[in-house]
């Protein structure tokens, strides 16, 4: 049994890329995964330009796919909320309050659009916004992290929340 969960957590993982070192993650030795995993993510988001044009482009990639799910079938987009807030629970509770806070307003946002709009809208905003990433990564010289690791996928919003929270002095 522990092989096979063991074996779960590795999935969508880079095959030769074991769990970021200590060192790798420039973080004190103890510290959380959820400290680590931020750590290593923002060794690619150093640069002012790249950080701010992911501080607009995650949360909107985010909106965008969740409404690309939502116009399959809004319990498909809920699922999904659900199931990326227990990764975060795992890692960070105040996080994952955070987004189920920020999830939520996604949510009602895209059910107050007309349905008919849902769509087109959020792949053009999926299309643009991914865009927006790849010439960020272009700014900052460096590759996105997540094609080391897909975990950084549901990384990118945190490490965006993480700056709100260490602004409002909010422990995570």
């Amino acid at each position: 049994m522990r092989q096979i969960v063991a074996a779960a957590g590795r999935i969508g993982r880079h095959p030769t890329r074991q769990e970021p070192t200590i060192a790798e993650a420039n973080v004190e030795p103890h510290s959380r995964t959820i400290d680590i995993l931020l750590a290593q993510y923002s060794e690619s988001h150093r640069n002012p330009t790249n950080e701010l044009i992911h501080f607009i482009c995650v949360p909107v990639i985010v909106l965008s796919l969740l409404g690309m799910l939502w116009w399959v079938h809004p319990l498909l987009a809920v699922a999904v909320v659900v199931a990326s807030l227990a990764y975060y629970w795992k890692l960070s509770r105040p996080f994952a309050a955070g987004m189920l806070v920020m999830a939520l307003v996604m949510l009602g946002i895209i059910a107050a659009l007309p349905p008919i709009a849902v769509l087109p809208l959020c792949i053009v905003i999926f299309v643009l916004a991914w865009a927006g990433q790849f010439i960020g990564h272009m700014i900052e010289g460096k590759k996105p992290s997540f094609l080391d690791d897909l975990r950084f996928l549901l990384i990118g919003p945190l490490f965006v929340l993480s700056f709100l929270y260490r602004r409002f002095h909010l422990a995570y």
